[in-house]
């Protein structure tokens, strides 16, 4: 491709214009992003289906347990949170409100990090930077290296880590990162050598289920297995549905303490606040939710991200901003924030 983009190819020969593909490859080259949203966009974008009252409060049923590992899946044309991340600008606080999005760090990899016991996985996580700090127990990245100056590295070790959490294997990760397959084979044997501990753990989860019939949370939220279980699925399902236990509890110690939680969304919370109360507010939620963490992970918590967005502003997801801006100026708004469209603009309504 001109861009110098390898894309993945169908065995025919032909591209491969699937959306799961155009997900994985925005990740690795930030490029392609903009040209997925404008097709999810044109594919997706039906305005008219989001649940919205006329007072501009997005409802709709979450559908909790609806997927095998407990998640929460609510349609993705009725929750703002569903479709094109750029629509995501539509939530907008009240007048003397404020939003916050507040989503766990790296959560998959801590809860790996924490069940397996891996203390070099636990070490990683707890250095605030997992991926550097993998790249530097591998020997790839020198101990005083940082994300400035060891970025596209890092970046190769991220998307390593990232591909044991999906399952991927070395031909997929090869093109996901743009490599040949024998590097990528080589990232994932670092992996192997470096998390040995989550290796020997991951494989016990897979030997469990296959033999017992069964694998469960924590909490024992369980998942029944038959001869053709996926064994990928399996890895992943210790990793996402304690996740979603992390998130059942944390949006009840949340809401016991008078936060008000808009909505779950996979791994974070949205809440909403009076301006005055929001950063106390947050730091509430943050606390509950790394309480949350540390019952489910045996006493080890997870850290959170918090984004605030304080009335007039919107709540833009920068993975979207672009196309968020584009379709703003296009409308004639360059803010959008005085723009009659949609009539009735969203805002998640809190669930107390």
């Amino acid at each position: 491709m001109r861009a110098g983009i390898p894309w993945p190819r169908l065995e025919s020969g032909a591209l491969d214009l699937e959306d799961d593909t155009f997900k994985a490859m925005a990740r690795a080259y930030p490029a392609v992003a903009p040209l997925r949203e404008l097709r999810v966009a044109l594919s997706q974008m039906r305005l008219a289906d989001l649940a919205v009252g006329h007072d501009g409060r997005n409802r709709c049923l979450l559908s909790a347990f609806r997927a095998s590992t407990g998640r929460n899946q609510p349609s993705n044309t009725r929750f703002i949170f569903g479709p094109a991340v750029w629509l995501r600008g539509l939530n907008r606080p009240a007048p003397g409100m404020g939003l916050a999005y507040l989503d766990w760090s790296q959560q998959e990899f801590g809860i790996a990090a924490a069940l397996s016991g891996d203390p070099m996985m636990q070490a990683a996580y707890t250095s605030g930077d997992p991926y550097l700090a993998f790249g530097q127990q591998a020997g790839a990245i020198p101990p005083d290296g940082t994300k400035a100056t060891q970025g596209a590295v890092r970046e190769r070790f991220k998307a390593c880590a990232l591909a044991v959490q999906y399952g991927m294997g070395e031909e997929s990760l090869a093109q996901r990162i743009g490599c040949s397959r024998a590097e990528a084979r080589r990232l994932l044997e670092l992996h192997h050598l470096t998390y040995r501990d989550f290796w020997k753990w991951s494989d016990a989860a897979v030997d469990h289920a296959m033999l017992h019939g069964s694998l469960h949370t924590v909490f024992g939220w369980t998942i029944h297995t038959g001869p053709q279980a996926n064994a990928r699925s399996l890895r992943n399902f210790t990793m996402q549905a304690n996740g979603a236990e992390i998130l059942r509890l944390a949006c009840c110690f949340a809401t016991e303490r008078g936060i008000a939680v808009c909505a779950p969304v996979h791994d974070a919370i949205l809440i909403e606040a009076r301006l005055a109360d929001l950063d106390i507010t947050v730091a509430a939620a943050q606390a509950a939710m790394a309480e949350a963490s540390a019952i489910v992970l045996d006493g080890f918590p997870l850290r959170s991200d918090a984004k605030l967005a304080r009335y007039p502003e919107r709540y833009v997801d920068e993975r979207g901003q672009a196309m968020w801006e584009t379709v703003w100026t296009i409308v004639g708004d360059e803010d959008g924030a005085t723009s009659t469209w949609p009539a009735r603009r969203c805002r998640s309504w809190p669930r107390r």
